[in-house]
């Protein structure tokens, strides 16, 4: 009897689609589903950020000036501001890639961050490229004045 009982299930176990993963479970006989490997939870996320990235935004370097166009909601009005700076930092990458642009606003440093592929930020140019020499800029933060301009690079 046992002996039919372990063929029964092998038949059953072989008989299964292994495409759709679908498996017995030994104890109470019930149909327990796997999810397909392209509908997994990583697989969803991967392919859910692929759709929110932009696709028109401009080779942005440390040093760079740009000019961010912010989007701005008063009330039930929206209007774009521009925000042009020096970037001094970037960090991540994919969807979640951010940009630290820092201006002078009557006589105070101010610094703003940006994540490139968020829908606040409606349009993003580049000025003029910056010869640097530092990955992070923040030695710019302690200067004043003529001290914190970046030179200017022809070659990109």
């Amino acid at each position: 009897m046992a002996n039919e009982k372990q063929e029964s299930e092998s038949k059953i176990i072989d008989e299964t689609d292994i495409s759709s993963g679908i498996s017995v479970k030994d104890e109470g006989k019930e149909l327990i589903t796997q999810p397909e490997k392209s509908l997994s939870s990583s697989n969803l996320i991967k392919e859910f950020e692929r759709e929110q990235l932009k696709n028109q935004i401009p080779e942005i370097y440390v040093g760079d000036t740009v000019k961010v166009g912010v989007k701005i909601t008063e009330g039930n009005k929206e209007r774009v501001q521009p925000y042009e700076g020096v970037v001094i930092a970037k960090r991540h990458g994919g969807l979640n890639q951010t940009i630290t642009v820092r201006r002078i606003f009557q006589g105070i440093g101010v610094e703003r961050v940006f994540m490139l592929h968020s829908p606040q930020v409606a349009s993003l140019k580049v000025e003029r490229r910056g010869k640097v020499r530092r990955a992070k800029l923040f030695y710019l933060r302690d200067r004043v004045g003529k001290a914190t301009r970046v030179k200017q690079r022809f070659d990109r």
